[in-house]
């Protein structure tokens, strides 16, 4: 009779199956990736170690070492990919909430008088202002920034009537128009942001 079979045995091949698989389920998760990091590479460190024992022939469980070799790997590549997107995604926010925009108002139409009233708000900020317009055309032009950004323009038509047509224009892109007429008739240009 031969030799009994012996168990399977490879302690650093388990070992870097573990600490692989594990780093590759945290490296899926944007910012908490970063733990993936040393848990991959130490499960590729006892992966090719153990595979190394088993070759020597200090260790028997092959397998382990391979499927640890793979899941590190893949959670390296998993994690690399995260990094990249995650970067990408924030440098995207942070530009954005940095970029400044132009919001012009314009006020055409017959009316002899008309109350304007705009608004802006951006990076914090929000500050609203009253004129009393007694001959059109009228503008205003402002720039705002941060990650939320826009105003309103309201036109109320004075009461010698007459129309009016707002127009708020983004950065040379006009996102709002609107008419009133008759006396008290109210234009509204509001409700937009970028």
């Amino acid at each position: 009779m031969g030799e009994p079979p012996r168990e399977a045995r490879n302690g650093l091949g388990i070992t870097g199956f573990v600490l692989g698989l594990i780093g590759l389920v945290f490296s899926w998760m944007p910012f908490i990736g970063v733990i993936s990091w040393p848990l991959v590479a130490l499960g590729l460190i006892f992966s090719i170690l153990g595979l190394v024992r088993v070759k020597n022939r200090q260790a028997t469980n092959k397998g382990m070492s391979i499927a640890g070799l793979v899941v590190s790997v893949l959670g390296i590549g998993v994690a690399v990919v995260m990094f990249i997107v995650t970067t990408v995604a924030v440098n995207e926010v942070t530009e954005e909430a940095n970029r400044e925009v132009t919001v012009q108002y314009e006020v055409t139409g017959d009316a002899p008088s008309a109350e304007v009233v705009y608004s802006s708000f951006g990076g914090g900020n929000y500050s609203t202002n009253t004129e009393t317009v007694n001959q059109l055309p009228w503008n205003e032009e402002l720039t705002t920034s941060g990650f939320f950004k826009g105003g309103d323009l309201r036109v109320v038509v004075g009461a010698g009537g007459g129309s009016v047509t707002c127009k708020v224009t983004v950065d040379g892109e006009v996102v709002k128009t609107a008419e009133a007429e008759g006396a008290a008739g109210v234009a509204n240009c509001n409700g937009f942001g970028s």
